[in-house]
């Protein structure tokens, strides 16, 4: 398998589950995983695409509630509707994988044109960035599935 399939089907599976675990607390999106907190299923994916390419955020308008520094908060009138948030996630996704069949193995080594200095180790290529978007969603993945238990919910069979 080549490098730009695995990402490829890591993009895919990583966006299912998250799919999966989001749909099933529609009606509970702004629970919280712990006692003491965290993300909620609300708060979910990232903007890798923009690092990368140097172009705008199509989600800046609402950086100030799931951008880099940002809180969940249990104030559903802060937020846009679940269904919303759900279609810009699936959006953002298709995109992302709209770029990477543009991409060759080699293209993956390309330097992001709008990583700040200080995160170049982390999302200075264009892998580096297709990697943190599979593990971000994945990170959000566990803290949704904690949201459910916290919600009385049991385990999701996958």
């Amino acid at each position: 398998m080549k490098a730009v399939e695995f990402i490829r089907t890591s993009l895919d599976n990583s966006a299912n589950m998250a799919l999966a675990l989001l749909d099933d607390m529609k009606d509970q999106p702004l629970t919280c995983p712990t006692p003491k907190g965290g993300n909620h299923p609300l708060w979910v994916e990232g903007q890798m695409l923009q690092l990368m390419l140097g172009e705008p955020n199509p989600l800046a308008h609402w950086k100030d509630l799931f951008g880099t520094g940002s809180e969940p908060s249990a104030d559903a009138s802060r937020y846009p509707s679940f269904d919303e948030v759900r279609k810009a996630f699936k959006e953002r996704r298709a995109e992302t994988i709209r770029l990477l069949d543009t991409l060759s193995d080699a293209d993956l080594d390309k330097p992001s044109k709008d990583c700040p200095p200080q995160f170049k180790k982390l999302v200075g290529t264009y892998g580096q960035c297709f990697f943190v978007a599979i593990a971000n969603t994945m990170t959000h993945c566990g803290q949704v599935a904690d949201a459910r238990r916290a919600a009385g919910r049991k385990v999701l069979a996958m």
